[in-house]
């Protein structure tokens, strides 16, 4: 026997309460963070695209380069030369088009994976946030809000 006394009805409402915003706030969070991956991913596979689509213009050709916030500057594709391209920290390096675009595909890669591994995350908070409601909803009547706006990522 433990010695403890039994936890009355309230006490254990309250617990759950307490224990139902922390995973809702670490919801929130994965979402988030799911939201940044996704993001991400766009973002490189933006970046491979327009790999090929240099390799496929006209040598002569002009092209629009993108400098963000929707402003561009005409420029002529140098299918030949090497790529930049951004290794953490402000700093760049230099590399083939071949090698940047396996490097583009292989960080997708891993963004994707990270993806799932969050998915699987999600899920899992999601499932405990509902049984917390079920069990508050029965110890107090009431509707505790069980995952209401959590969301759906399974297709990322």
């Amino acid at each position: 026997m433990s010695g403890r006394a039994p936890r009355s009805a309230e006490e254990q409402v309250q617990d759950d309460l307490v224990r139902l915003d922390a995973y809702r706030n670490q919801l929130s969070a994965l979402l988030q963070q799911h939201q940044l991956l996704s993001a991400s991913r766009g973002e490189h596979l933006r970046a491979r695209e327009a790999l090929d689509g240099l390799e496929r213009a006209e040598p002569k050709g002009e092209v629009l380069i993108p400098i963000g916030g929707e402003t561009f500057v005409r420029g002529n594709p140098d299918r030949e030369g090497p790529v930049l391209v951004g290794i953490g920290s402000g700093y760049v390096a230099e590399m083939e088009r071949p090698k940047a675009a396996e490097l583009l595909a292989e960080r997708t890669n891993q963004i994707e994976q990270a993806a799932r591994e969050l998915e699987g995350q999600i899920r899992t908070v999601e499932e405990r946030i509902q049984v917390i409601s079920r069990r508050v909803e029965s110890l107090t009547g009431q509707d505790a809000g069980a995952g209401e706006d959590a969301g759906d990522v399974g297709g990322g």
